[in-house]
């Protein structure tokens, strides 16, 4: 079904992350093992900032939000690999491709102004500490996570609508481990102006540049405080405070610069795959260990965590050598 002008596609064909059949069980366990372990880290982290009462902080509920995004994300996009090694079936239908293209998207979107929403949490924490718990409070961390989800999915509904209408189609071979919209675009022999302007304009203006600009500011502010700051100590600690949002913001948005600000003519869907994967899989996990690695409270309320879930064992254990 590789011949031109196909005029109607009912289903789609996910090439996969690699054409040899030999190493398809090495790649099914690969990503299996980053699949959990996604799930594993980004659990434990919605876990221990549920449980722990001194987490309930607005930086640590955005990171939840940023933890659901991921264990979504990585659902979506790794699903393909998975069930197509188990069942042997490689393909999706037509809508089940435009869903994950929209799914993944949205997501996409709503993690960056998530991220925008803690780098200006981090901002009125730095910068403002005297009324840190005024602004940020319930009510404003609640809107503004729900600002965040909604703006995301808003976005992608025009790049849905558009590929929903689309009808002919070079191919329905597409050349990556999951549906995406570069790969697709480039098997489509329909009119697709409005979604390179679309993507060049939306996308990159207002889903990608204005969040990373809002962060930019951010930035800028925080580090001016922390440099007026006289003790070493405690310009340490004001950015011991934001290196973990800093490194994430940094991956994030060198792996999507990377891959999408392209015409998609000039994208090279190979090596798209490599870097698709890092942002896939990777990310999710380098999250939670970002944030439990580099940051003490996280680090502190896991080992409070398992000493409460040890304690019972221990008094088990007295009650048993009394007896």
């Amino acid at each position: 079904m590789d011949h031109a002008n196909i005029s109607v596609v009912k289903y789609f064909i996910i090439s996969g992350i690699s054409d040899v059949p030999m190493i398809h069980f090495i790649i099914f366990l690969l990503v299996l093992l980053i699949y959990l372990l996604t799930l594993g880290g980004n659990l434990s982290i919605l876990l221990v900032v549920c449980l722990d009462q001194q987490l309930h902080t607005p930086m640590y509920f955005f990171l939840c939000n940023l933890s659901i995004l991921d264990i979504t994300c990585s659902t979506n996009n790794l699903n393909n690999v998975l069930i197509s090694f188990v069942s042997g079936d490689n393909t999706v239908s037509f809508l089940g491709c435009i869903v994950q293209i929209f799914i993944f998207l949205s997501l996409t979107c709503s993690e960056l102004l998530i991220l925008a929403a803690m780098s200006y949490d981090r901002y009125v924490a730095i910068c403002n500490p005297l009324r840190y718990h005024m602004i940020m409070n319930c009510r404003i961390c609640g809107l503004l996570a729900i600002v965040c989800w909604v703006m995301g999915t808003v976005e992608s509904i025009p790049i849905f609508w558009e590929l929903l209408k689309f009808s002919c189609y070079k191919s329905n071979r597409v050349n990556h481990f999951f549906c995406d919209i570069m790969p697709v675009l480039k098997l489509s022999c329909s009119d697709t102006h409005f979604l390179d302007l679309y993507i060049l304009t939306v996308g990159v203006i207002i889903s990608a540049f204005s969040p990373f600009l809002m962060t930019f500011v951010s930035y800028v502010f925080i580090i001016a405080t922390i440099l007026k700051i006289r003790s070493t100590t405690g310009r340490r600690k004001a950015f011991y405070t934001c290196s973990s949002h800093l490194t994430v913001v940094f991956l994030l948005y060198t792996t999507l610069a990377i891959q999408y600000m392209r015409p998609h003519s000039l994208v090279n869907l190979d090596s798209n795959k490599l870097i698709s994967l890092f942002n896939t899989a990777a990310l999710p996990i380098l999250n939670p260990l970002i944030y439990s690695l580099k940051n003490k409270d996280v680090k502190a309320a896991f080992r409070r965590r398992m000493r409460l879930s040890l304690l019972p064992h221990r008094k088990d254990s007295k009650l048993f050598r009394g007896v």
